[in-house]
């Protein structure tokens, strides 16, 4: 009876490679399935999440809340029976050392100029 009520999920990411499927029960929450995605991140990707905040779970075009749990965020499971469920993985990396660098290299150039007025 308890393998029943597992949900199988495989993470979709952005390249079109898998991280599992692998069997969770309905009460996981979305934020925990975040962190199995970060531990099992492949280690030869050039953007790598660092927190789960980094991590967009997307589902049938919904975004999944870190603090629900896979019953909470209306699975399709009935539909499937026996069958894996795909979730689409987004990264939202921090921008603020890219900015940073952005506005390093635009300060130089931005002083270099200078009006003469005659």
């Amino acid at each position: 009876m308890a393998g029943e009520d597992l949900v199988e999920l495989k993470f979709r990411l952005a390249d079109g490679t898998d991280i599992g499927p692998t069997k969770y029960t309905p009460d996981t929450t979305v934020a925990s399935l975040k962190e199995k995605i970060l531990a099992q991140w492949p280690k030869d990707k050039e953007n790598c999440p660092k927190t789960i905040q980094d991590v967009k779970l997307i589902n049938a075009g919904k975004i999944l809340e870190n603090n629900k749990t896979l019953a909470e965020s209306t699975l399709s499971v009935g539909e499937l029976p026996g069958g894996v469920i795909t979730m689409h993985v987004v990264l939202r990396l921090p921008l603020s050392d890219k900015k940073n660098e952005k506005q390093q290299d635009d300060s130089p150039k931005k002083s270099s100029c200078s009006c003469t007025i005659l």
